[in-house]
């Protein structure tokens, strides 16, 4: 064999081991995480989570317990969460600074790589390229119920809920702006990961202590004036009753 079919050989060899792992990704049949185990076989999915469903209940009740007992003030629930280690950062333009990287106020899930360096630098959490969570939002009156949403997925991440590492979160970013097409180049890591992250969103949005959208409607001040109005009218339009000597006439 001469030089240079060795050196064909070479990177024939290279490609295919490429290849086979760039397959093997996509052949994969299981998939795990901290509580949950989906198995794929034969076109049919089982996932084993039992633990995972058992601690979405835990969560909800010591969330809804938690809330209660600060009376739903927002100054226990943040001196609360960093009783627990979490760091709580506030910042002038805030929203614009986590814009930079695509995140928003609120909790801020474990990031990596570039991400993970600026959220530690302008947070002055050191330099790294990997970050913990952490709460970054901007001076003032915070909204309760978005932070009843934002502390629900904080206390899901403590109990180690998945859904909420870095890849899975950036993936789920993605798919939020995009029209899906992404989900056919995932791998089942990837996919499982995407569908826990929206699962545990979805858990935040609607927990109990956030009021529908329309209870928050019913009790907005342009329904109240409706109602003062139609109040009014129907005052006005209630016809007047004949007096005594009227009806004699």
């Amino acid at each position: 064999m001469n030089i240079l079919q060795k050196i064909v050989y070479f990177f024939l060899e290279k490609q295919e081991k490429t290849l086979t792992k760039r397959l093997s990704r996509h052949l994969k049949t299981s998939s795990s995480n901290s509580t949950s185990k989906t198995v794929v076989s034969k076109g049919v999915t089982m996932t084993l989570n039992a633990e995972t469903e058992k601690n979405k209940d835990l969560v909800l009740k010591n969330v809804s317990d938690i809330i209660k007992s600060c009376n739903n003030d927002i100054s226990k629930l943040l001196a609360f969460i960093e009783s627990k280690g979490t760091k709580i950062v506030r910042l002038d333009n805030a929203d614009k600074i986590l814009a930079v990287i695509k995140e928003e106020e609120g909790l801020i899930t474990p990031l990596e790589g570039i991400e993970a360096f600026y959220i530690n630098l302008v947070t002055n959490s050191g330099l790294s390229l990997k970050s913990k969570p952490m709460f970054v939002m901007r001076n003032g009156q915070i909204d309760p119920y978005y932070m009843a949403h934002q502390f629900y997925k904080w206390y899901a991440l403590q109990m180690k809920l998945p859904g909420f590492d870095f890849m899975s979160q950036k993936i789920f970013k993605i798919y939020l702006n995009s029209d899906g097409a992404i989900l056919s180049n995932l791998t089942l890591d990837e996919m499982t990961g995407l569908k826990e992250a929206i699962a545990r969103d979805q858990e935040a949005t609607t927990f109990e202590a956030k009021p529908s959208l329309w209870q928050r409607f019913k009790q907005s001040k342009f329904v109240q004036t409706i109602k003062y109005v139609m109040k009014i009218r129907i005052v006005l339009d209630v016809p007047a009753l004949p007096s005594g000597d009227e009806s004699k006439k």
